[in-house]
């Protein structure tokens, strides 16, 4: 078993509510659904998204798990069958969305049965200082006067230590374990650009990950279906992803993405919570996210089969700024508001860091990672291309006395055209008198705007939307003024990105030369190293090749993602030892008992169809 999977099991076992943090990828709902199958009591599965509901339900089902659903996308009776076999007994686990549990109806039938454990995936959406608050999930912090004797578990990857606190206070009023079982992926690559030449530098980026599936994140929907077009035209499979599109078209779009090995779904982060999708390769931020828990949450979605994946996070001024005012919209309370700058201004520090990224990641959630290269992590762009820092306090001084004296009631494109002298019409006459106008002119606007960003950054600047959005000075602002403090800034270095593989190249002579156990070796390493999988030869890639269209077939038929029927790697061990019977088929990797009964003679027969004419 995995890292904490098994103490986790455990302590539901013994009826311990728990709260339990694991990375992506880490088997969180291994957890919770042991426990459902052992124990003789019924479980409740609380989940955010009628997508992870469906894909949940789908895979227990394929291999025999007595598991059912109750979602708004299901039709009258076919809920009404799903809740008959719940209570009747056939189905041991239910999942349902927080606003359907908590309708008076539907707490009031449960009641009457023996509910033996309750569950609450993706938790953070609980608290309202995680990255995904719904108010509806905060309903569930009643759960335990409805159900006293239940076990409440609950799971998430995200969630710094104010989180967890109140997750664990709203869930059991802090009666019960907080199991922590780290947060770092040392294989996520961890990069920031500067949003300069956005479309071609993008463009170039994805181009450079053909054949490889990724997301794209952005702050609007109207930004995801801009990106998504200008990727279609340059011949990249794309497609945006967003709350606003039907629910029937956001699942034909989620299902491609899922089946298919070469798509780039551009979405809002109404897409991609608790997919599973293991082989996503790159994930790439548009825009700045709203706190460094939305990122790692995000990023975290990427490389879930443990192979090298991609991160890329977009530094721009503007995004900061809409940023804050998005946070200033919120109607909540100043307290909140406050707590959700904080967070904002940690993702804004990792963006504009020198050190190491993972450090700076890592230990925002209290986290120590014991780097294994004299230089840093090996992983992130600042350790393995590390930036250039230069003194630029005149240009800080240029941009905090241009703020000072236009009256601290202007946004920061403002404050750099004064500072350089634009001849921008919207430039208040009685500002071009002023010392500051066009003292700048000679540096460039885009150096200005990384000043501008650093200062926020660093707390020298802050953003007040009680002025409109005006750029204003902090109390620390006073010591770059009168030279008690320097100003020193990164010049990151730009992404090149990699060379593309000459795909008409010859397989490596090595894996000719290698025969039978070596030669299984070699295929079993290709499942977690994508260039070893370029290894294989003509004849096992065709096979591998007529597998995946099988189980796409098997799928859209099934109406289920594809992995609901074989991970890749099971397809890959199919290709490997070429099973021809029902026993044969069950020595296959990730194939048990229910899926040999389903599957065995389809596959068996493809691949005898296959041997027969090789």
């Amino acid at each position: 078993m995995r890292d904490g999977q098994a103490e986790i099991i455990q302590h539901i076992l013994d009826g311990t509510h728990l709260l339990a943090v694991m990375p992506t990828g880490a088997g969180k709902s291994l957890c919770f659904q042991i426990p459902a199958i052992v124990r003789s009591t019924k479980t409740i599965v609380v989940s955010p998204l009628v997508a992870l509901i469906q894909d949940q339900t789908h895979s227990l089902q394929e291999i025999g798990v007595s598991a059912e659903c109750i979602h708004s996308a299901k039709s009258r009776d076919d809920n009404i069958v799903a809740w008959k076999q719940f209570i009747s007994g056939a189905g041991k686990m239910l999942y349902v969305s927080p606003e359907r549990l908590m309708q008076p109806r539907m707490l009031h039938a449960l009641q009457k049965h023996n509910i033996g454990m309750i569950v609450v995936d993706e938790a953070h959406c609980i608290s309202k200082w995680g990255p995904s608050f719904r108010p509806d999930y905060e309903s569930l912090s009643h759960l335990q006067s409805y159900f006293p004797h239940a076990t409440l578990c609950a799971f998430t990857a995200t969630a710094d230590k104010a989180t967890r606190t109140d997750i664990a206070q709203k869930l059991f009023q802090g009666n019960g374990h907080i199991i922590v079982k780290g947060f770092d992926r040392p294989n996520l690559s961890l990069a920031v650009q500067p949003k300069r030449q956005f479309k071609r530098t993008l463009i170039d980026y994805v181009h450079s990950k053909r054949g490889q599936n990724g997301i794209i994140y952005c702050l609007s929907r109207n930004n995801t279906e801009t990106i998504s077009g200008y990727l279609q035209e340059n011949g990249i499979p794309a497609f945006a992803y967003h709350a606003g599109k039907d629910p029937s078209e956001r699942m034909r779009l989620q299902n491609r993405f899922m089946s298919d090995s070469n798509v780039v779904m551009v979405a809002t982060i109404a897409f991609g919570m608790g997919i599973d999708k293991p082989d996503i390769r790159f994930v790439i931020h548009a825009n700045i996210p709203a706190s460094m828990e939305a990122f790692y949450q995000e990023i975290g979605r990427a490389g879930r089969d443990g192979n090298p994946a991609e991160t890329l996070l977009f530094d721009d001024l503007q995004d900061i700024v809409k940023r804050h005012r998005r946070l200033f919209e919120q109607h909540t309370s100043n307290a909140h508001k406050i707590g959700e700058n904080a967070r904002l201004q940690s993702l804004i520090g990792y963006a504009e860091t020198a050190e190491c990224r993972r450090k700076i990641l890592m230990g925002y959630f209290d986290e120590q990672v014991e780097n294994t290269h004299a230089e840093g992590c090996g992983n992130c762009d600042n350790c393995l291309h590390p930036p250039t820092v230069k003194n630029h306090t005149a240009e800080a001084i240029h941009i905090l006395s241009a703020i000072d004296q236009t009256g601290q009631y202007f946004g920061a494109n403002y404050i750099v055209d004064v500072v350089r002298g634009s001849k921008n019409q919207n430039i208040r006459p009685q500002h071009r008198d002023l010392a500051c106008f066009g003292i700048g002119a000679n540096t460039p606007k885009n150096l200005y705007q990384t000043v501008m960003r650093q200062l926020i950054a660093r707390g020298y600047l802050y953003i007040n939307f009680n002025k409109f959005g005006a750029v204003t000075l902090s109390p620390n602002s006073q010591n770059i003024l009168r030279g008690i403090d320097t100003f020193d800034i990164i010049t990151p270095n730009t992404i090149t990105p990699p060379q593309k593989t000459d795909k008409k190249s010859k397989p490596s002579p090595v894996a000719d030369m290698l025969q039978g156990a070596d030669r299984e070796l070699l295929h079993l390493l290709a499942v977690f190293s994508p260039t070893a999988l370029d290894m294989l030869q003509g004849a096992d890639r065709e096979l591998l090749h007529r597998l995946k269209t099988l189980r796409l077939e098997l799928a859209r038929t099934k109406n289920v993602p594809a992995f609901v029927i074989f991970a890749d790697k099971t397809l890959v061990h199919m290709t490997i030892k070429k099973p021809t019977t029902k026993r044969q088929f069950l020595a296959v990797h990730g194939v048990g008992q229910q899926k040999a009964n389903s599957y065995s003679g389809v596959f068996c027969h493809a691949i005898k169809t296959f041997l027969d004419e090789k």
